[in-house]
């Protein structure tokens, strides 16, 4: 495959994922980090909004940092379709050239990032946990690999633009500045309805009691360690009382005990709650490389030399079954419930 010519391609661009006009907060999260990129290089940091009837969320993506919003918006955007969204962006890329696209690992930038990657014959790397950028703008991409035993670095110095997806809460929230000034730039669409493949019949929304694991302040674990399917209404008790939800270990999705939606861990959900307590978790990195980053986290084990102990802001050595009780009494006091 023929090198690109680099020097032809400049500027940084966050995909900027929408669900009926509200934007995800993983774009916000890319696009401070990718306003430090900017100031670094001297570049522009443009945010890509495909949908419909957008114009007033454009001035969001403003506020969080972008310099401009590059908006497409028509009918035929109204839903997530593969087709026309990868026709649409590879289009835009074959206009402007920027140098990188940032994509949320979502359900949406895992479809959509590498077909555009194909189209444009660019390297990709999914499921990052960091970004950094050198003084050439070479974007520098970590992730998990062999099992989540070591940390990789990925580069992509022979093609442009660098194209990587990265997950939700790896960076943090940047805050909004309503007094920041940008320009929307409104793209013509010529993607016609009747040359999409695809229809969209119906729409069904997910349906979910308390908060969403990947939005919870406070998250309670469990993992092997419970022992038994049973200990996991001790978790759920103490994740009630706290105002929380659980999460488990793959382990414990790949017996059945929870649907895949409550893992946490490199296969699973990334979550940076406030407070997260580990149950009976030793500790692996494929898990703790999607939890680590949280505020305060209190592991419970009967294992003193739990890996776990390593990344807890303060650890409990004993049983789940004779530990989480005692903190749901505790707790019951304290908050007066």
């Amino acid at each position: 495959m023929t090198a690109t010519n680099s020097s032809e391609y400049k500027g940084i661009w966050v995909f900027a994922e929408q669900r009926d006009g509200v934007i995800a907060n993983v774009t916000f999260e890319l696009l401070g980090k990718c306003r430090e990129f900017a100031d670094k290089l001297g570049q522009k940091l443009s945010a890509v909004l495909i949908g419909e009837n957008l114009e007033d969320t454009a001035h969001e993506l403003i506020y969080f940092g972008a310099d401009e919003v590059i908006l497409a918006d028509s009918p035929v955007f109204s839903k997530y379709r593969t087709n026309p969204y990868t026709d649409i962006l590879v289009e835009l890329v074959n206009e402007y050239k920027p140098s990188m696209i940032i994509y949320g690992a979502t359900s949406v930038g895992r479809d959509l990032a590498p077909r555009v990657a194909a189209r444009l014959k660019t390297g990709l790397t999914a499921d990052c946990l960091d970004l950094e950028v050198d003084d050439n703008g070479l974007l520098i991409q970590t992730k998990p690999s062999y099992g989540g035993n070591i940390m990789c670095k990925i580069i992509c110095p022979n093609h442009r633009p660098q194209m990587t997806t990265v997950r939700p809460k790896v960076f943090p929230m940047p805050a909004r500045d309503s007094s920041r000034t940008g320009e929307i730039v409104r793209k013509k669409v010529n993607i016609k309805e009747e040359d999409i493949p695809v229809k969209i019949i119906e729409t069904a929304k997910e349906e979910s009691k308390g908060p969403k694991i990947e939005e919870a302040d406070v998250i309670v674990a469990g993992g092997r360690g419970l022992e038994t399917k049973e200990n996991l209404k001790l978790i759920k008790e103490l994740a009630d009382v706290l105002g929380g939800t659980i999460g488990v270990t793959r382990p414990l999705v790949d017996e059945g005990w929870l649907p895949p939606y409550y893992q946490i861990g490199q296969s699973g959900k990334t979550v940076k709650p406030k407070l997260i307590i580990t149950c009976g978790i030793s500790g692996a990195v494929q898990f703790t490389v999607g939890m680590q980053s949280a505020d305060v986290i209190v592991a419970i084990d009967k294992n003193p030399d739990a890996p776990i102990f390593n990344v807890a802001t303060y650890g409990i050595v004993g049983r789940v079954e004779e530990i989480v009780p005692e903190l749901i009494k505790k707790f019951k006091a304290m908050l007066n419930k």
